[in-house]
Protein backbone atom coordinates (compact mmCIF):
# COMPACT_ATOMS: atom_id res chain seq x y z
CA UNK A 1 0.00 0.00 0.00
CA UNK A 2 1.31 3.45 -0.84
CA UNK A 3 1.70 6.09 1.85
CA UNK A 4 -0.49 9.16 2.26
CA UNK A 5 2.32 11.37 0.91
CA UNK A 6 2.75 9.16 -2.13
CA UNK A 7 -0.99 9.30 -2.71
CA UNK A 8 -0.88 13.08 -2.39
CA UNK A 9 1.77 13.31 -5.11
CA UNK A 10 -0.06 11.02 -7.52
CA UNK A 11 -3.45 12.60 -6.88
CA UNK A 12 -2.20 16.18 -7.14
CA UNK A 13 -0.35 15.32 -10.36
CA UNK A 14 -3.57 13.95 -11.87
CA UNK A 15 -5.49 17.03 -10.77
CA UNK A 16 -2.92 19.32 -12.40
CA UNK A 17 -3.66 17.60 -15.72
CA UNK A 18 -7.38 18.23 -15.46
CA UNK A 19 -7.70 21.58 -13.65
CA UNK A 20 -5.71 24.56 -15.00
CA UNK A 21 -6.58 26.56 -11.87
CA UNK A 22 -4.43 24.33 -9.62
CA UNK A 23 -0.78 24.86 -8.75
CA UNK A 24 1.55 22.91 -6.44
CA UNK A 25 4.04 24.86 -4.31
CA UNK A 26 6.90 23.00 -2.61
CA UNK A 27 9.83 23.90 -0.38
CA UNK A 28 12.30 21.23 -1.56
CA UNK A 29 10.59 18.49 0.47
CA UNK A 30 8.47 16.22 -1.75
CA UNK A 31 9.91 17.38 -5.07
CA UNK A 32 10.80 13.83 -6.22
CA UNK A 33 7.13 12.88 -6.26
CA UNK A 34 6.36 15.77 -8.62
CA UNK A 35 9.20 15.37 -11.13
CA UNK A 36 6.92 14.26 -13.98
CA UNK A 37 4.28 16.86 -13.10
CA UNK A 38 6.88 19.62 -13.06
CA UNK A 39 8.04 18.62 -16.52
CA UNK A 40 4.45 18.61 -17.79
CA UNK A 41 3.44 21.81 -15.97
CA UNK A 42 6.60 23.86 -15.29
CA UNK A 43 4.57 27.00 -14.58
CA UNK A 44 2.31 25.28 -12.03
CA UNK A 45 4.75 23.14 -10.02
CA UNK A 46 6.92 25.59 -8.13
CA UNK A 47 9.81 24.74 -5.79
CA UNK A 48 10.89 27.74 -3.71
CA UNK A 49 13.71 25.88 -1.95
CA UNK A 50 14.13 25.72 1.81
CA UNK A 51 12.20 28.94 2.39
CA UNK A 52 9.00 28.09 4.21
CA UNK A 53 7.78 31.67 4.69
CA UNK A 54 8.21 32.19 0.94
CA UNK A 55 6.35 28.91 0.39
CA UNK A 56 3.23 30.32 2.06
CA UNK A 57 3.68 33.75 0.51
CA UNK A 58 3.88 32.23 -2.96
CA UNK A 59 0.75 30.19 -2.32
CA UNK A 60 -1.08 33.28 -1.08
CA UNK A 61 0.08 35.25 -4.11
CA UNK A 62 -1.15 32.59 -6.50
CA UNK A 63 -4.49 32.61 -4.69
CA UNK A 64 -4.74 36.39 -5.20
CA UNK A 65 -4.54 35.79 -8.97
CA UNK A 66 -7.47 33.37 -8.81
CA UNK A 67 -5.50 30.11 -8.70
CA UNK A 68 -6.00 27.27 -6.22
CA UNK A 69 -2.59 26.51 -4.59
CA UNK A 70 -1.72 23.15 -3.03
CA UNK A 71 1.10 24.02 -0.62
CA UNK A 72 3.17 21.19 0.87
CA UNK A 73 5.94 20.47 3.35
CA UNK A 74 6.39 19.06 6.87
CA UNK A 75 3.81 20.33 9.37
CA UNK A 76 6.52 21.85 11.59
CA UNK A 77 7.63 24.04 8.69
CA UNK A 78 4.24 24.60 7.05
CA UNK A 79 2.33 25.68 10.16
CA UNK A 80 4.73 26.37 13.05
CA UNK A 81 7.54 28.13 11.17
CA UNK A 82 5.37 29.99 8.67
CA UNK A 83 2.40 30.74 10.91
CA UNK A 84 2.57 34.51 10.48
CA UNK A 85 2.41 34.10 6.71
CA UNK A 86 -0.54 31.70 7.02
CA UNK A 87 -2.29 34.25 9.25
CA UNK A 88 -1.65 37.17 6.89
CA UNK A 89 -1.28 35.81 3.36
CA UNK A 90 -4.39 33.63 3.55
CA UNK A 91 -6.44 34.86 6.52
CA UNK A 92 -5.89 38.64 6.40
CA UNK A 93 -5.82 38.75 2.59
CA UNK A 94 -9.05 36.76 2.42
CA UNK A 95 -7.65 34.18 0.02
CA UNK A 96 -8.08 30.40 -0.07
CA UNK A 97 -5.81 27.46 -0.64
CA UNK A 98 -4.93 23.95 0.49
CA UNK A 99 -2.10 23.38 2.95
CA UNK A 100 -0.99 19.74 2.89
CA UNK A 101 1.37 18.67 5.66
CA UNK A 102 3.48 15.62 6.38
CA UNK A 103 5.38 14.53 9.46
CA UNK A 104 2.55 15.21 11.90
CA UNK A 105 3.23 14.95 15.61
CA UNK A 106 5.78 12.14 15.73
CA UNK A 107 6.05 10.41 12.33
CA UNK A 108 9.86 10.68 12.33
CA UNK A 109 11.02 10.43 15.96
CA UNK A 110 14.67 10.16 14.94
CA UNK A 111 14.39 13.55 13.24
CA UNK A 112 13.87 15.18 16.60
CA UNK A 113 11.51 17.87 17.78
CA UNK A 114 12.37 20.16 14.85
CA UNK A 115 10.37 17.79 12.63
CA UNK A 116 7.38 17.35 14.93
CA UNK A 117 4.27 19.51 15.10
CA UNK A 118 1.86 18.28 17.78
CA UNK A 119 0.35 21.77 18.00
CA UNK A 120 -0.51 22.37 14.34
CA UNK A 121 -4.29 21.85 14.58
CA UNK A 122 -4.51 23.90 17.78
CA UNK A 123 -2.47 26.70 16.20
CA UNK A 124 -4.58 26.87 13.05
CA UNK A 125 -7.67 26.72 15.24
CA UNK A 126 -6.79 30.23 16.47
CA UNK A 127 -7.57 31.48 12.94
CA UNK A 128 -10.98 31.91 11.39
CA UNK A 129 -12.52 29.78 8.69
CA UNK A 130 -10.11 26.87 8.26
CA UNK A 131 -11.48 23.43 7.37
CA UNK A 132 -9.15 20.73 8.75
CA UNK A 133 -8.95 17.14 7.53
CA UNK A 134 -7.06 14.34 9.31
CA UNK A 135 -7.32 11.18 7.16
CA UNK A 136 -6.50 7.79 8.60
CA UNK A 137 -5.79 5.92 5.33
CA UNK A 138 -4.35 6.80 1.89
CA UNK A 139 -7.75 6.26 0.24
CA UNK A 140 -9.27 8.76 2.66
CA UNK A 141 -6.41 11.16 2.00
CA UNK A 142 -7.10 11.02 -1.73
CA UNK A 143 -10.83 11.61 -1.27
CA UNK A 144 -10.24 14.55 1.06
CA UNK A 145 -7.56 16.04 -1.20
CA UNK A 146 -9.89 15.91 -4.19
CA UNK A 147 -12.62 17.49 -2.08
CA UNK A 148 -10.25 20.24 -0.91
CA UNK A 149 -8.90 20.97 -4.39
CA UNK A 150 -12.42 21.52 -5.67
CA UNK A 151 -13.59 23.54 -2.66
CA UNK A 152 -13.88 26.94 -4.33
CA UNK A 153 -11.81 29.48 -2.42
CA UNK A 154 -12.00 27.85 1.02
CA UNK A 155 -9.01 27.61 3.35
CA UNK A 156 -8.27 23.91 3.92
CA UNK A 157 -5.61 22.05 5.90
CA UNK A 158 -4.96 18.36 5.15
CA UNK A 159 -2.79 16.56 7.72
CA UNK A 160 -1.06 13.47 6.30
CA UNK A 161 0.69 10.82 8.40
CA UNK A 162 2.76 7.67 8.04
CA UNK A 163 0.40 6.04 10.53
CA UNK A 164 -2.66 4.46 8.95
CA UNK A 165 -5.63 2.33 9.85
CA UNK A 166 -5.89 -1.09 8.22
CA UNK A 167 -8.94 -0.18 6.13
CA UNK A 168 -10.39 3.01 4.71
CA UNK A 169 -13.77 4.32 5.80
CA UNK A 170 -16.23 6.42 3.79
CA UNK A 171 -15.36 10.12 4.03
CA UNK A 172 -17.35 13.09 2.79
CA UNK A 173 -15.24 16.06 3.80
CA UNK A 174 -17.46 16.79 6.79
CA UNK A 175 -19.09 15.06 9.74
CA UNK A 176 -18.15 12.16 12.00
CA UNK A 177 -18.84 8.53 11.11
CA UNK A 178 -20.57 6.30 13.67
CA UNK A 179 -18.50 3.09 13.86
CA UNK A 180 -20.12 1.37 16.85
CA UNK A 181 -22.80 2.08 19.44
CA UNK A 182 -22.79 1.82 23.23
CA UNK A 183 -24.39 3.41 26.28
CA UNK A 184 -21.60 4.13 28.78
CA UNK A 185 -19.85 6.87 26.85
CA UNK A 186 -18.68 8.17 23.48
CA UNK A 187 -15.11 7.90 22.18
CA UNK A 188 -14.16 10.11 19.24
CA UNK A 189 -11.19 8.66 17.33
CA UNK A 190 -9.41 11.06 14.98
CA UNK A 191 -7.78 9.83 11.78
CA UNK A 192 -5.04 7.22 12.33
CA UNK A 193 -6.15 6.70 15.95
CA UNK A 194 -9.20 4.63 14.95
CA UNK A 195 -7.68 1.12 14.92
CA UNK A 196 -5.98 1.67 18.29
CA UNK A 197 -9.21 3.02 19.76
CA UNK A 198 -11.27 0.07 18.49
CA UNK A 199 -8.74 -2.37 19.96
CA UNK A 200 -8.74 -0.44 23.23
CA UNK A 201 -12.53 -0.41 23.71
CA UNK A 202 -13.21 -3.99 22.60
CA UNK A 203 -15.86 -5.39 24.94
CA UNK A 204 -16.69 -2.00 26.45
CA UNK A 205 -20.20 -0.59 26.17
CA UNK A 206 -19.19 2.64 24.41
CA UNK A 207 -19.96 4.34 21.12
CA UNK A 208 -17.12 5.18 18.73
CA UNK A 209 -17.22 8.07 16.28
CA UNK A 210 -14.59 8.38 13.56
CA UNK A 211 -13.44 11.91 12.71
CA UNK A 212 -11.49 12.68 9.55
CA UNK A 213 -12.73 16.27 9.38
CA UNK A 214 -12.12 17.90 12.76
CA UNK A 215 -12.97 21.49 11.85
CA UNK A 216 -15.73 22.41 11.65
CA UNK A 217 -16.36 20.19 14.68
CA UNK A 218 -19.40 17.95 14.15
CA UNK A 219 -21.61 18.96 17.07
CA UNK A 220 -24.66 17.16 15.65
CA UNK A 221 -23.02 13.72 15.40
CA UNK A 222 -21.58 13.98 18.91
CA UNK A 223 -24.98 14.88 20.32
CA UNK A 224 -26.66 12.11 18.32
CA UNK A 225 -24.27 9.55 19.84
CA UNK A 226 -25.52 10.34 23.35
CA UNK A 227 -28.21 7.73 24.24
CA UNK A 228 -31.76 9.05 24.08
CA UNK A 229 -32.98 10.21 27.47
CA UNK A 230 -29.49 10.44 28.98
CA UNK A 231 -29.17 13.16 31.61
CA UNK A 232 -25.35 13.17 31.56
CA UNK A 233 -22.65 12.29 29.04
CA UNK A 234 -19.03 11.09 29.13
CA UNK A 235 -16.87 11.82 26.08
CA UNK A 236 -13.30 10.78 25.31
CA UNK A 237 -11.39 12.49 22.49
CA UNK A 238 -8.39 10.59 21.08
CA UNK A 239 -6.41 12.88 18.78
CA UNK A 240 -2.99 12.27 17.15
CA UNK A 241 -1.86 15.78 18.11
CA UNK A 242 -1.92 18.02 21.18
CA UNK A 243 -4.13 16.52 23.90
CA UNK A 244 -7.22 18.60 24.54
CA UNK A 245 -7.22 20.35 21.16
CA UNK A 246 -10.94 19.65 20.68
CA UNK A 247 -12.03 19.64 24.31
CA UNK A 248 -13.54 23.13 24.11
CA UNK A 249 -15.42 22.22 20.93
CA UNK A 250 -16.91 19.13 22.60
CA UNK A 251 -17.85 21.17 25.66
CA UNK A 252 -19.62 23.70 23.46
CA UNK A 253 -21.49 20.95 21.60
CA UNK A 254 -22.85 19.62 24.93
CA UNK A 255 -23.31 22.95 26.69
CA UNK A 256 -26.89 22.23 27.73
CA UNK A 257 -26.15 18.72 29.07
CA UNK A 258 -24.10 17.88 32.18
CA UNK A 259 -21.02 16.10 30.85
CA UNK A 260 -17.36 15.22 31.29
CA UNK A 261 -14.71 15.32 28.54
CA UNK A 262 -11.33 13.55 28.59
CA UNK A 263 -8.86 14.77 25.95
CA UNK A 264 -6.16 12.25 25.04
CA UNK A 265 -3.34 12.96 22.62
CA UNK A 266 0.23 14.23 22.60
CA UNK A 267 1.22 15.74 25.93
CA UNK A 268 3.05 19.05 26.29
CA UNK A 269 6.08 17.40 27.84
CA UNK A 270 8.66 16.66 25.18
CA UNK A 271 9.87 13.05 24.89
CA UNK A 272 13.59 13.34 24.28
CA UNK A 273 14.44 9.63 23.88
CA UNK A 274 12.59 9.17 20.63
CA UNK A 275 13.05 5.54 19.58
CA UNK A 276 10.67 4.12 16.93
CA UNK A 277 7.18 5.35 16.11
CA UNK A 278 5.65 2.47 18.10
CA UNK A 279 7.84 3.26 21.10
CA UNK A 280 6.95 6.92 20.85
CA UNK A 281 3.23 6.11 20.68
CA UNK A 282 3.56 3.93 23.80
CA UNK A 283 5.49 6.67 25.56
CA UNK A 284 2.61 9.04 24.87
CA UNK A 285 0.05 6.55 26.20
CA UNK A 286 -1.68 6.21 22.82
CA UNK A 287 -1.15 2.48 22.28
CA UNK A 288 -4.24 0.24 22.72
CA UNK A 289 -3.31 -1.02 26.19
CA UNK A 290 -2.66 2.46 27.57
CA UNK A 291 -5.79 3.84 25.93
CA UNK A 292 -7.91 1.10 27.49
CA UNK A 293 -6.53 1.84 30.95
CA UNK A 294 -7.17 5.56 30.57
CA UNK A 295 -10.66 5.16 29.10
CA UNK A 296 -11.83 2.62 31.69
CA UNK A 297 -10.41 4.71 34.55
CA UNK A 298 -12.30 7.75 33.26
CA UNK A 299 -15.58 5.88 32.81
CA UNK A 300 -15.25 4.23 36.21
Amino acid sequence: MDTMRERFASTASQLLDSDPRLAVVLAEIGTDGFAAAQEAHPDRVINVGIREQLLIGTGGGLALTGMRPLVHTFASFLVDRAFEQVKLDFGHQGTGGVLVSAGGSYDWPAGGYTHMSPGDIALLDTLDGWTMHVPGHPDEAEALLRHAAAAGDDKVYVRLSVQTNAAARPVTGGGFLAVREGRRGVVVAVGPMLDSVLAAVEGLDVSVLYATTVRPFDDASLRAAIPAGATTADVVLVEPYLAGTSTAAANDALADLPHRVLGLGVGRRELRRYGSVDEYVAGLGLDPRSLRERVTAFLG
